[in-house]
């Protein structure tokens, strides 16, 4: 599937790579780097991703996001031409995040490694230890606003009387949906929100297969608009890249997401 790399790909990749022909890789592990000096893929670089929280979806937040975000993309070394894959431990939200964020900036050639780390470490594949280097390279990127949503779009979409202009999904778990547990400036989720934990997505480390994925969604029709967000935008990439791989044509992820909109006491809340 289009923005899923399997082990056994990826692992051509880097050896056409090593035997010197043209193929432009980037890997990116979104691991903490202590993990990262654990052991990782030849070759990858790393930068743990779930420290780029962002909680400012206003006019002024979003400028500020995408010119921090180009600096990050910018160190980690993004030329044209690059062929991008990043992963974490399994087929999980910081992979999906990074992949979202390349797509936001309308930069097609990226994936995640189906399986992440875990699935590579276990079918044996070569580890290294040594601590790659960055390779600067300015990063521009014409912004997508079709894949992000702000707290002004779900207002709108909330306040839109009985025909819904987009469906919502909540991607946490089950206790942060019902308010069990409590995250956030608040308890609950926002109005109108449907539930489907993002764990839902994967079956043994892996992203299930398309029959699967599609019985899961499968109350969500494809010709809709579909937000989808989490606690901090992660889980929220990771059902994002779900509907993707589904054909969802229309889908964004709410950056600011319950960090943001729990905070904001003016916005309602269900539990």
């Amino acid at each position: 599937m289009e923005h899923l790399m399997s082990i056994e790909n990826l692992q051509s990749f880097i050896s056409h790579n090593v035997n010197g022909q043209t193929r432009k890789l980037l890997i990116v592990d979104t691991r903490p780097f202590k993990d990262y000096l654990d052991g990782h893929i030849p070759g990858s670089i790393n930068v743990d991703l779930m420290q780029y929280h962002w909680l400012d979806t206003s006019i002024t937040g979003i400028k500020q996001f995408n010119r921090q975000s180009r600096s990050l993309l910018s160190n980690l070394g993004i030329r044209d031409k690059d062929m991008v894959i990043f992963y974490d431990d399994t087929s999980g939200p910081t992979a999906a995040r990074g992949l979202w964020l390349l797509l936001y900036f309308s930069y097609k050639k990226v994936a995640i490694l189906d399986g992440g780390f875990s699935k590579w470490k276990e079918k044996g594949c070569k580890i290294e230890k040594i601590t790659n280097q960055f390779r600067y390279s300015r990063f521009q990127g014409k912004v997508d606003p079709d894949v992000l949503a702000t707290a002004k779009e779900i207002i709108s979409v909330i306040g839109s009387g009985k025909t819904a202009k987009a469906y919502i999904i909540d991607s946490r778990s089950k206790v942060e949906f019902d308010g069990t547990v409590v995250r956030g400036g608040r308890r609950g989720h926002i109005p109108r929100a449907r539930h489907i934990d993002w764990n839902m997505n994967l079956a043994g480390g892996y992203l299930k297969d398309y029959k699967e994925l599609a019985r899961l969604y499968s109350d969500f029709p494809k010709d809709k608009q579909i937000i989808t967000y989490c606690q901090g935008g992660y889980r929220a990439a990771n059902t994002f890249l779900a509907l993707k791989l589904l054909g969802y044509k229309n889908v964004k992820v709410y950056l600011g997401s319950w960090g943001e909109w729990s905070s904001l006491q003016n916005l309602s809340a269900e539990n």
